[in-house]
């Protein structure tokens, strides 16, 4: 992939999809995210590093509100999507996560065909009205990332049979199939070899363009290739945050050059 494509286009700094202030995040009594600001763009990839247990995927799991499940974890400051708080009491978890979607380390489709995978999210949010119109948004998912052509032929097969590539894109799929404005992706192509890894890194590129895309990721290099903007994480606090050529080459702070050369992890 040609690096240059992926970031010479250029941000514009009032285009803010999610706004995160003064962000604690505690696990019982452990204080795992401390005083997080950040403002994420749309139609951007934004990679959030940094070394293990440092709080990167915990921040991820705040912006759709996946923290809820665990009975130990406290979320306090404001998140923001699209202005609105989506920690306010009016707001639906379940339709939260229809609007941010959310692709995990393992690939996970569910034990069903390919087809009712992709179909699974449009259905339970009630997003169409017929089996024509389902079908419509299953080849458009599918095309979106990039399987459509490798599946069109066996959508009746489970999706359990793909490769871990496959299955990779599929999760995407189906996590774009309720058109969600972000996707939020923790560690995507951890489980994959380079060749797969490649597709996925390639299909986020093409993925920005639509929705606002944010990645944890433990490859640096990874980062570089796919982000316009880069956060450094360490020890719960959000260290260094900008764009992704500055965090790289010119780093602020001490603590990201030591990051970036290998010095801490």
């Amino acid at each position: 992939m040609n690096d240059m494509r992926l970031t010479e286009r250029t941000v514009d700094a009032t285009d803010i999809k999610i706004s995160a202030r003064k962000v604690q995040v505690f696990y019982g009594t452990t204080h795992a995210i401390k005083d997080v600001d950040v403002d994420i763009l749309d139609k951007t990839v934004t990679a959030f590093i940094g070394p293990s247990g440092c709080g990167k995927s915990t921040f991820l799991r705040c912006i759709n509100r996946m923290n809820d499940t665990i009975d130990i974890c406290r979320v306090e400051g404001d998140i923001l999507l699209d202005g609105e708080d989506i920690y306010n009491k009016k707001v639906d978890p379940v339709q939260l996560r229809a609007r941010v979607g959310m692709v995990f380390q393992k690939p996970n489709p569910f034990p069903k065909s390919i087809y009712d995978n992709v179909a699974y999210g449009p259905k339970i949010h009630g997003l169409v009205k017929n089996k024509a119109e389902l079908d419509e948004v299953v080849e458009s998912a599918l095309r979106k990332a990039a399987l459509w052509n490798e599946v069109k032929d066996r959508l009746d097969a489970p999706g359990t049979g793909l490769s871990g590539g496959q299955q990779q894109r599929l999760c995407i799929a189906r996590a774009v199939a309720t058109s969600p404005e972000v996707l939020l992706m923790d560690e995507p192509c951890s489980a994959l070899d380079p060749i797969a890894t490649a597709q996925v890194e390639e299909l986020i590129d093409e993925l920005r363009e639509n929705f606002s895309v944010v990645i944890v990721t433990h490859s640096m290099q990874q980062a570089a290739r796919v982000s316009q903007r880069t956060a450094f994480f360490h020890l719960g606090n959000l260290v260094e945050f900008g764009e992704t050529g500055q965090i790289f080459t010119n780093p602020r702070d001490p603590r990201t050059e030591s990051y970036i050369t290998g010095r801490i992890g």
